[in-house]
C-alpha cells in the first residue's frame, strides 16, 4: 500500500470518526430530524465517493416519502419510485434488507430503470433504516457508473443508517407507539415547510430550487437555528432569507 492510499484510508476514517461524533452530538436534544438527515446524505456522498444520496420515511400508513437528499436529482428519482411503486428503495424498505443494483441497465427494475437512466444513474445500493423489527424507511446511494457499493463501503452505509435510525426512533419511541407516529409525522411536515420555503427563496431571488436550499440552510446554520423553524417562518412572511 502506497503512503498516499495511507493517506486517504486515514483522511476517510477521520472523517467518518468526526460524522459519528456530529450525530451523536446532534441526538442529545433539541435536533431536528431533517436536518439531521440532510446532512446525513452529504456526509455519505463525502465518504463513499458515490455519486448522490437520498433518504425516504414511512409514514403511519405506511406509504413512503422522499424526506432529504443531497441534490435535486437524487430527490426527483426517489419520488418518482413512490409513484411508480418499485424500485430498490422500495424493496429495501418492504423486506428490511440491503437492496444492490451493479448496473441499472441490466436489471429487470422497469419504471425505476428508465427514471434512473433518464437522471445519469448507473449502480444504487438501498439500505433500510432499521432497529430490531421496526423498518421506517431507506437510504438511497446512487453511482453514476456501474458498480454498487460492497464490502467495507457497504458496512460503513449501514452504520450510518443504523445511525440515523436510532436518531429518528429513541428508545422511548420505541417503547411509545404514539411518539414514533409524532416523530415521523414532524419529520414529514417539516419537509413540506421546507419545500415551501424553498419555493418561496427561489422565486424571491430567481434561482434554482437547489441553490435556494442552500441559501435556506446556510442561514439555519449561520444562525444556530433549525431548519424547520427558518422554513417556517419564511413561509409565514416573518423572515427574508
Amino acid at each position: 500500500m502506497t503512503t498516499q492510499s495511507y493517506e486517504q484510508r486515514d483522511g476517510r476514517e477521520a472523517q467518518l470518526i468526526a460524522t459519528f461524533v456530529t450525530l451523536a452530538d446532534t441526538l442529545v436534544a433539541g435536533y431536528d430530524v431533517v436536518d439531521l438527515l440532510h446532512m446525513l446524505t452529504e456526509e455519505c456522498v463525502a465518504i463513499l465517493g458515490v455519486d448522490a444520496a437520498g433518504i425516504m420515511l414511512s409514514d403511519p400508513a405506511g406509504v413512503l416519502h422522499p424526506i432529504a437528499s443531497s441534490d435535486g436529482v437524487s430527490e426527483r428519482v426517489e419520488a418518482a419510485q413512490v409513484e411508480a411503486g418499485e424500485g430498490p428503495c422500495i424493496e429495501s424498505f418492504r423486506t428490511g434488507a440491503a437492496v444492490a443494483l451493479d448496473d441499472i441497465r441490466e436489471s429487470g427494475a422497469g419504471a425505476f430503470r428508465a427514471i434512473a437512466e433518464a437522471a445519469g444513474f448507473r449502480s444504487v445500493l438501498a439500505v433500510p433504516l432499521r432497529l430490531r423489527d421496526s423498518t421506517i424507511g431507506a437510504l438511497n446511494l446512487f453511482g453514476r457508473s456501474p458498480g454498487a457499493l460492497r464490502g467495507e463501503d457497504a458496512a460503513v452505509a449501514r452504520a450510518l443508517a443504523d445511525v440515523a435510525t436510532i436518531g429518528i426512533l429513541q428508545e422511548r419511541a420505541i417503547r411509545d407507539g404514539r411518539l414514533l407516529t409524532e416523530q415521523l409525522e414532524h419529520a414529514l411536515n417539516s419537509r413540506v415547510l421546507i419545500e415551501q420555503a424553498k419555493g418561496i427563496i427561489a422565486q424571491t431571488r430567481q434561482v434554482p430550487v437547489d441553490e435556494a436550499f442552500a441559501v435556506l440552510r446556510a442561514y439555519a446554520r449561520r444562525n444556530n437555528e433549525r431548519l424547520r423553524d427558518v422554513a417556517e417562518q419564511v413561509v409565514e412572511r416573518r423572515l427574508t432569507v
